[in-house]
């Protein structure tokens, strides 16, 4: 009787738990959007919106001061999409093989290895690329090696093991039946890996590319380290850039009223930029579901 009494009670409790701790998530992303756009969407306006995105010189300390952050985004966007270029082309195809060609006893000593890969902090991943990506690339490529094909490599690297491991996951949670029903009708192996198996774990696989893409648009100190960090418009793969996320962390520390105001603005950019990707990202899987 005492069971039956306590039960509804359990239930109840947890249920106001999980609805409290959902209300709290959404308050969070809530107040970060107030901070942001209370604080940044006035400088916008004060400086002038086609100036601020649009404007390709950044002088804060110029008299009188420029504010313009395209040569930010574009150096954002490039890095970024030369990181995807890298990063799914080689973490799809490993998943594929950790997932449907990799024994079991290699795949015990390749998982922890991916695994330990997102456990590396990012300034450890700067100082791989400071010592090693940047003199590979000065040596084979030309320039200064602080360049966007720098930060893209190393951005490549950093985005694998979430990539691998989302889709992974995606590529095993397709049911057998359909990798059997492809043996069945007379496909290979490899046919029934790639044109069965992986349309089946679009949506998984497209998660992780939207993850992946979150955190390349999201690194800083990675990028400060091998970029070159240079607020100019990008003039090749081999020049220095600087992006969005970079312009605050290094200019944050002194900057004063609307210097500070046009940091954070930038930082209202950069949100409003990564919710419309995901939003097309969103778009673009339902299109491929269907």
């Amino acid at each position: 009787m005492k069971l039956s009494l306590s039960n509804p009670f359990k239930e109840r409790a947890a249920s106001t738990i999980f609805l409290v701790s959902a209300l709290a998530s959404i308050l969070f992303v809530a107040l970060i959007c107030v901070f942001l756009f209370a604080n940044g969407v006035p400088a916008i306006l004060k400086i002038g919106v086609p100036d601020f995105l649009f404007g390709k010189e950044w002088a804060p300390t110029d008299e009188p001061a420029v504010y313009g952050i395209f040569p930010m985004i574009l150096g954002s966007l490039y890095v970024t999409l030369g990181a995807l270029a890298i990063g799914v082309s080689v973490g799809l195809l490993s998943a594929i093989f950790l997932a449907r060609f990799c024994s079991e006893r290699l795949h015990r000593t390749l998982k922890p290895a991916v695994e330990l890969l997102a456990g590396i902090p990012s300034v450890i991943y700067g100082f791989f690329g400071l010592v090693v990506i940047v003199p590979f690339v000065r040596q084979h490529f030309g320039g200064s090696g602080f360049s966007i094909l720098t930060a893209s490599i190393l951005l490549g690297i950093m985005i694998l093991p979430t990539i691998i491991s989302v889709s992974e996951a995606a590529l095993r949670a397709v049911p057998n039946s359909y990798y059997e029903g492809s043996l069945a009708l007379g496909a290979t192996h490899e046919r029934s890996v790639f044109f069965t198996v992986l349309p089946a774990a679009t949506s998984g696989i497209v998660a992780g590319i939207i993850l992946g893409f979150g955190r390349a648009i999201g690194e800083t100190m990675a990028v400060i380290l091998v970029a070159g960090n240079q607020a100019r418009m990008p003039d090749g793969i081999l020049g220095g850039i600087r992006t969005l996320t970079a312009n605050i962390v290094l200019e944050m520390g002194y900057a004063t009223d609307l210097h500070r105001e046009s940091l954070i603005a930038t930082g209202v950019v950069l949100f409003i930029f990564i919710l419309i990707i995901n939003l097309l990202f969103s778009i673009l899987k339902k299109r491929v579901i269907k």
